[in-house]
């Protein structure tokens, strides 16, 4: 049984990804990382595939044919964690938004069984967003307030994308079944974890806008969140 598997989906990080590959391999947890790369243009696999000469058998890529969307890579990450025998396995941004730092307070709290799905929260006591304009704040903000509103799901940040897991939740839940791309990918991933009973516990995070690099978000990912999310409950109600 290995412990924790970071998966960290990549395209055209080349600004970013050294520095967060070793950011995360030098935290005081010994967390392995798994790169999955959608055919970066900007050479990212190839800096991946440099760092990971310096530490064996602590970084691994997966390299796609072409942008398939952050859901998809975060699927094909989970059955990598799971064939690995990992116990726990996080979900994390290559751009530094995610303090690598915290990820061992999720370590802490899947460690000591206080949750099954640790979330690193924007929206929580003492939790707090950074260089973020207004409009993209009330798009985040909204689509959570209209999130809840909807599922009644006891999460304050459902569309976080900062997230570790025990195997056991990501074992449980049909993966073939997670159909989505981008914000509701993660709103999905949440409210079946918490339909099958697992405990999910917020952890506050300073959530900081990339520096480096170009932002993936786009209209068509809101788009699908917020008509996602009602078709999601009432498939729920109905099933």
């Amino acid at each position: 049984m290995h412990l924790n598997l970071v998966i960290i989906p990549t395209y055209n990080e080349k600004e970013n990804i050294e520095k967060i590959l070793n950011a995360v391999i030098n935290q005081s947890v010994e967390f392995d990382i798994l790169i999955v790369d959608d055919n970066s243009s900007d050479g990212t696999a190839t800096i991946v595939q440099k760092v990971q000469t310096l530490y064996p058998n602590r970084i691994f890529l997966l390299q796609r044919p072409g942008k398939m969307g952050l859901g998809t890579a975060y699927i094909e990450g989970f059955r990598f964690g799971l064939k690995n025998n990992y116990q726990f396995i996080y979900e994390m941004d290559a751009d530094f938004s995610h303090n690598p730092a915290d990820l061992v307070r999720m370590y802490e709290v899947l460690n000591t069984n206080q949750a099954d799905v640790v979330i690193g929260s924007r929206y929580t006591k003492g939790g707090s967003v950074v260089n973020w304009p207004a409009d993209r704040r009330f798009i985040s903000y909204g689509g959570s307030l209209y999130t809840r509103l909807i599922t009644w799901m006891p999460v304050k940040d459902p569309t976080a994308g900062f997230i570790g897991y025990d195997a056991k939740v990501l074992s449980t839940i049909d993966l073939d079944k997670i159909h989505f791309v981008g914000y509701a990918f993660q709103i999905q991933m949440k409210f079946e974890a918490w339909s099958l009973g697992f405990k999910l516990k917020e952890i506050p995070i300073v959530f900081k806008d990339r520096e480096e690099g170009v932002s993936k978000m786009s209209g068509g990912i809101v788009k699908e969140a917020a008509f996602g999310v009602l078709g999601m409950k009432i498939r729920k109600l109905f099933s």
